[in-house]
């Protein structure tokens, strides 16, 4: 395998349940990967401003580090700009309306995600800023949602006691195609352009740099990871991914997330290749 792109996503997968990975072990793979022209990427539901935030001290060290962000929505080579899916107004008008009208949607929280800033109701409470701006840092509080002054990226739709999985489905049998509804496993539901996920947002990436898909090994856990794992032959599941993802993917990781199953995995692959 003439290995040329690790793909990984964030929470679950390359980060252990606090959020932590080990960095110098990271930079010695890096310096490999570096001396073999191996691109890393981090593939996440993330802002790029919060994922960039967590490789800070790689990127203080000078490594280079690539991001397809807000769940393919947004592609990165390192901090360049290559392509960005965005949601029409009327698109985003469709989906606030139809969580309004949700019985279910009581109590839910709306989060507008643009290139730049988060936008939330001025309804939010501090209390809920605070919750969220672990993941949102540059969040804007607003009147009107559909008055946020950029193009929007996703909207998502934040549960405290929900059934992820039954919201998607609800949001896949109302809007179709028009839009791609997908579950963090988080209590998040995130709507996106059509046909946009981590695959596509690492598609761009991979016509940039002239990359095909036996060239790309990719790592998540979760059920916004599923196009991604399944769109490459070396596509792997963590072992700490839920249930009904194993019956999905087939090839699997040795070691969870708390185990550093990712970093292991590319020392594995390292020495294959």
């Amino acid at each position: 395998m003439n290995l040329k792109i690790i793909a990984s996503d964030m929470d679950g997968t390359f980060l252990s349940d606090d959020k932590n990975y080990d960095i110098d072990r990271f930079c010695e793979q890096l310096d490999e990967m570096q001396k073999r022209d191996i691109k890393f990427v981090a593939a996440s539901g993330n802002k790029f401003s919060h994922l960039r935030s967590i490789f800070q001290p790689i990127l203080e060290r000078g490594y280079q580090i690539n991001y397809v962000s807000s769940n393919g929505a947004a592609s990165y080579d390192q901090d360049t700009l290559v392509h960005a899916a965005f949601l029409s107004d009327d698109q985003i008008q469709k989906v606030i309306t139809w969580n309004a009208e949700n019985p279910d949607s009581e109590g839910n929280f709306v989060i507008l995600t643009g290139l730049y800033r988060s936008y939330v109701s001025n309804h939010a409470t501090p209390e809920l800023i605070k919750t969220i701006s672990e993941w949102y840092h540059d969040i804007k509080q607003i009147d009107k949602l559909m008055e946020a002054g950029e193009k929007i990226l996703e909207v998502t739709f934040l549960w405290q006691n929900a059934d992820v999985v039954k919201q998607v489905r609800r949001l896949r049998q109302v809007f179709g195609d028009e839009v791609h509804s997908t579950g963090s496993g988080f209590g998040n539901v995130d709507v996106l352009a059509a046909n946009t996920n981590k695959a596509t947002g690492l598609r761009y990436l991979q016509q940039r740099w002239g990359v095909s898909d036996d060239q790309v090994v990719a790592f998540g856990d979760n059920e916004n990871d599923l196009e991604m794992l399944k769109n490459y032959p070396a596509g792997y599941l963590m072992t700490n991914a839920d249930p009904s993802m194993h019956r999905k993917i087939n090839l699997k990781t040795d070691l969870d997330n708390n185990h550093d199953g990712v970093l292991d995995m590319i020392d594995k692959l390292l020495l294959a290749n």
